[in-house]
């Protein structure tokens, strides 16, 4: 089980914002908390589970053990917990996803966007 914060840098006012994304709901609540970040910044969004971070919250979950991760691997990771409700591992999201969509298209005839 891990926590995750990725290398995104979006601005967000006069902030900088990556995500932080976690096997479990329980674990990046902890982690949350742990860094001081309110649960009213959890969006319960079509997204996924994760918390939109400032740059000097990120460094704290580094520290507090979060895995550094690419915008990129996040993103397939987020695509593979839509089909699986696991992350997966960074390293193999993106080839599990590509998998996953193609299982799926093969099932359905639909194509994913």
């Amino acid at each position: 089980m891990t926590v995750y914060v990725d290398d995104m840098r979006a601005k967000f006012g006069r902030m900088v914002m990556c995500h932080m994304i976690a096997d479990t709901d329980e674990e990046l609540h902890a982690m949350a908390d742990k860094i001081g970040v309110a649960r009213r910044w959890h969006p319960a969004t079509l997204s996924g589970s994760h918390y939109d971070i400032a740059l000097s919250k990120r460094a704290l979950a580094v520290e507090a053990g979060a895995a550094e991760i690419t915008w990129k691997q996040a993103g397939c990771m987020c695509g593979v917990r839509r089909f699986t409700d696991k992350l997966g591992a960074p390293d193999t999201a993106r080839d599990e996803l590509l998998r996953l969509r193609a299982e799926w298209r093969e099932k359905t005839g639909l194509v994913l966007a």
